[in-house]
């Protein structure tokens, strides 16, 4: 039987969260209640935090939710086609699904698309985001069941996984053969080298930051051909040697930030090669950036915001085929309790601890 109230930690202003006990709302004939086993925590979830994100106020954050259905109403048992009991992984954006952008297939790109960790407790039920013990799941909803026997923390990584098979191989349409050159080493990077490998990449090469030695070392045991210390290497001189001066077939662009990787991936792609930028900047503008190199080299730059089902039906996939040696990549299980905590450590504000893939376990 459900308990009346769950106990969530509720974003109130920039930088502060406290815990709540909020009630659990009655569900509908088309809804369903998710006991939360394990929350991820990505950049993201620092940029809301921060205020950045300029979300409303009081929230619950956590938008990468995982959990096992305790209730659920007949019309969304059949239509989901699970049940109470079983383990699903969420989709975090609510979109209509009627609009034409919903219809043509880029349902995540919704004009009228929600993200669960962003709905204020002011629009009913309240019991949005998954930085709780419990989390309502709207009838609009996407989820994706998973195996049960998998470890939550493990289980969990469907989303960043997910970014790096959409980011890395659908958007880029990689091939097999093709050298792909990962800007970043965080968890979208190391996704990304996964999901590279899985679709049989000829060669990768992922950059880094000196202090991401250990990130760089994880990469090479994911998959990773070569690694590059941006600050100890010109990284355009050793692409193009890596490459026999061709250039890289696929680049992604996942470091947070940094604006100079953006201007750095003109001159390390290949003749008629391709860029994805999904890392964000702040909105700072990219200095030096010359777009004539984009005209004589027939450079395609495309953006990536969010991750869609193919991306994450195939991480799932992965997950439970257990092929890679995933476990490297989480560092860190924190209680709900603290959920400030986890955020502080994976933007290197707690010192040393260096967190790549960590995620909040509530106790229930």
């Amino acid at each position: 039987m459900l308990p009346k109230k769950s106990m969530a930690m509720v974003q109130t202003a920039p930088r502060k969260l406290e815990a709540r006990d909020l009630p659990i709302p009655q569900i509908a004939d088309d809804s369903a209640i998710l006991r939360i086993e394990a929350c991820g925590i990505c950049g993201s979830d620092y940029e809301q935090y921060e205020g950045v994100l300029q979300t409303p106020m009081p929230v619950i954050p956590g938008h990468e939710p995982l959990g096992i259905i305790e209730a659920i109403g007949d019309k969304a048992a059949r239509r989901w086609g699970v049940d109470v009991g079983d383990r699903v992984a969420i989709e975090t954006m609510l979109s209509c699904h009627c609009c034409d952008t919903c219809v043509g297939g880029h349902y995540h790109l919704c004009d009228r698309r929600q993200i669960y960790s962003y709905i204020p407790l002011t629009e009913s039920p309240g019991l949005w985001g998954a930085y709780s013990q419990y989390m309502y799941l709207a009838p609009n909803t996407i989820l994706h069941k998973m195996d049960k026997n998998l470890p939550a923390e493990l289980a969990v990584m469907f989303n960043p996984l997910g970014a790096g098979f959409r980011w890395a191989v659908e958007i880029p349409q990689t091939q097999v053969g093709d050298t792909v050159l990962i800007f970043g080493p965080g968890q979208r990077g190391l996704a990304s080298v996964v999901a590279a490998r899985e679709a049989g990449a000829g060669k990768i090469i992922v950059t880094g930051l000196a202090a991401d030695s250990n990130k760089l070392q994880m990469a090479l045991a994911l998959g990773a051909d070569h690694i590059i210390d941006v600050q100890n290497e010109n990284v355009v001189d050793r692409v193009r040697a890596l490459t026999n001066g061709k250039g890289a077939d696929v680049i992604v662009e996942v470091t947070s930030y940094a604006t100079q990787p953006v201007r750095e991936a003109l001159d390390c792609v290949r003749m008629g090669g391709t860029v994805v930028l999904a890392g964000v900047k702040g909105f700072k503008p990219v200095s030096d950036f010359v777009s004539d190199l984009i005209v004589m080299k027939e450079i395609t730059i495309k953006g990536a915001i969010g991750v869609t089902s193919s991306g994450y039906k195939k991480a799932i996939e992965m997950i439970e085929r257990r092929k890679y040696p995933l476990e490297l990549m989480h560092t860190h299980n924190f209680e709900l309790e603290e959920a400030e905590l986890a955020i502080k450590t994976l933007a290197r504000q707690i010192e040393g601890q260096e967190s790549v893939h960590s995620c909040l376990i509530p106790a229930t």
